[in-house]
């Protein structure tokens, strides 16, 4: 991502409605897998370590590791969350094989430095057997926008798109479904529009009305059983098989 992206979620990701929504729907994944007490798990692409500081505080029964591959990014993951965070690629972890009980990434399959079959056979290597994967990546490419050039998104993906992806490289998908559901009709008015020529990303001081509205919004979708055929995101839980 360019720099301001990485000084611009390390400034915001606490209080952001986005980022405050996904953290809290990855805590609730992840507590779902039941795995056992003390458990090792990776966030592959931690960027600024806003995530791993909410499972630390909300899922703290297992052990976090970070993987990143920027280096101010790194530091202040380090910063936030107290932990020892690696530096180094997804393509090619530098972590043993079948190190971790589960693997988490968010939004980083989707990035243009990004190899995906490289990054899900090295999640592969690195899980154990029967390891949990939980991965986040944008929607529909015809979503793209001026956010994605920023960030350094290069393609965007269908729930098919994604499970085929994930069993062509190792896993059983148990469940691929959308997020950010509820928003979505807002959020494909404002990306084929102004979105497409913006200055800088999506990630920006709202007003705070909208930002308690947003988060209230897709935090009701955390807690509702919906299962729509659309959204701005795409996830899947899958399994090492």
């Amino acid at each position: 991502m360019e720099r301001i992206e990485y000084q611009l979620m390390n400034s915001l990701e606490e209080n952001f409605w986005w980022y405050r929504a996904l953290h809290a729907v990855i805590a609730q994944r992840l507590v779902q897998l039941q795995l056992p007490a003390g458990a090792n798990v990776l966030d592959a692409g931690c960027g600024t370590g806003g995530l791993l500081k909410h499972l630390a505080q909300h899922a703290p029964q297992y052990r976090y590791s970070g993987l990143e591959w920027n280096a101010e990014a790194a530091a202040m993951a380090e910063n936030k969350t107290g932990l020892a965070i690696t530096r180094g690629s997804v393509n090619a972890m530098p972590f043993a094989d079948q190190q971790f009980a589960a693997i988490l990434s968010q939004d980083v399959l989707y990035h243009r430095n990004v190899d995906e079959h490289e990054m899900l056979q090295e999640c592969s290597r690195c899980l154990q057997p029967g390891g949990q994967l939980l991965v986040h990546v944008a929607a529909f490419q015809w979503m793209a926008s001026a956010h994605d050039e920023h960030v350094h998104g290069a393609r965007r993906y269908t729930a098919s798109q994604l499970r085929t992806l994930l069993q062509q490289n190792g896993f059983d998908v148990i469940r691929c479904g959308y997020w950010n559901s509820l928003l979505f009709p807002l959020m494909m008015l404002q990306r084929l529009t102004v979105g497409k020529h913006k200055a800088s990303s999506d990630v920006e001081n709202v007003p705070a009305w909208q930002n308690r509205l947003f988060h209230a919004v897709l935090d009701s979708e955390r807690r509702l059983p919906l299962h729509l055929p659309f959204g701005g995101s795409v996830w899947a839980h899958a399994r090492k098989n």
